[in-house]
């Protein structure tokens, strides 16, 4: 059974997090599963980034490598 391929990665929101985790696996959103691990908190006033947003990206395998 081969492993199933993924990446954790932080950003300022989760759909950052998710572009740059699509850029690093160089694949288009329709060949990763995408799991929210957490939310991004706002800081003092609204402020952003006092706590990233963190998601995992998944490869999904292809059927014909399964």
């Amino acid at each position: 059974m081969k492993k199933v391929k993924s990446i954790e990665v932080e950003g300022k929101t989760v759909e950052e997090a998710v572009e740059k985790a699509l850029q690093e696996l160089k694949l288009p959103r329709n060949r990763v599963k995408i799991e929210s691990l957490s939310e991004e908190k706002m800081g003092l006033f609204g402020m952003p980034g006092a706590k990233p947003a963190k998601v995992r990206v998944s490869v999904i395998p292809n059927k014909e490598s399964a």
